[in-house]
């Protein structure tokens, strides 16, 4: 992880983007800029969260994981939120570990006094709680979607989420790291990514995946994408 200069009065994340100025302008003097890797572990399982992380351009994974090391993909977090909101509950770790899907920039804040802004009411804790309701909601679904969906339809869902919160239309992605994801194994990635490439929906090749005919893969999507989305889309921005 990469320190930055003193963060900018302009962003891209949706919570920090909501507030009003004045709030705003309160919190900018807490926030500091970090550049932050791709597969960079930012939590690990009940270790002490000192930071909560308000991406912009990256995306965080988290990830529940058995004491045999099998793990799935439970939620992401993107420019729409805040990574390890649960301290703002008053826990002090999570039970799953965190890591960066997409590294790029995000703003930090010390846990201590995100939860003493939180404590005081008005805009940001309204649209904190805003975005745990969004999260609980897409951690849900995906339970749901993990389930009863086929590999097919999750692999889509889950490139809808990823280019939602990307920059362009290239996700920088590995069989294996989508196999572990979706929690099935790596052969049946490559089989529906080699469906997907020879339909003429997305281009697979070392680790990048270019959407080229995005309505298709959501035709080809589950009902838990567009469940997600819809609240996605009524978040404040």
């Amino acid at each position: 992880m990469q320190k930055k200069p003193q963060a900018s009065l302009t962003t891209k994340n949706f919570i920090l983007n909501a507030l009003p100025k004045k709030d705003f302008e309160r919190l900018h003097a807490h926030l500091e800029p970090v550049e932050l890797a791709l597969g960079e572990i930012i939590y690990r399982p009940d270790k002490p969260i000192k930071y909560i992380y308000f991406p912009e351009n990256s995306m965080a994974s988290i990830v529940a994981t058995t004491s045999s090391g099998q793990c799935v993909e439970v939620g992401v977090v993107g420019r729409e939120g805040i990574v390890g909101v649960n301290v703002l509950l008053g826990v002090d770790s999570i039970a799953n570990e965190c890591f960066m899907q997409r590294g790029d920039g995000a703003l930090r804040m010390k846990t201590e006094t995100a939860r003493q802004v939180f404590k005081e009411g008005g805009a940001f804790q309204d649209l904190s709680l805003r975005f745990i309701n969004f999260l609980m909601l897409q951690i849900s679904q995906t339970a749901l979607c993990n389930r009863l969906h086929s590999v097919e339809e999750k692999l889509c869902r889950w490139l809808l989420m990823y280019h939602d919160r990307a920059e362009n239309n290239k996700l920088t992605l590995t069989q294996e790291f989508l196999s572990i994801m979706l929690g099935v194994n790596r052969p049946s990635v490559t089989t529906v990514a080699v469906t997907l490439q020879s339909a003429g929906l997305i281009k697979y090749s070392r680790g990048l995946i270019t959407i080229i005919e995005r309505q298709g893969i959501e035709d080809l999507a589950c009902d838990c994408y567009q469940a997600v989305k819809d609240e996605y889309d009524r978040l404040p921005k």
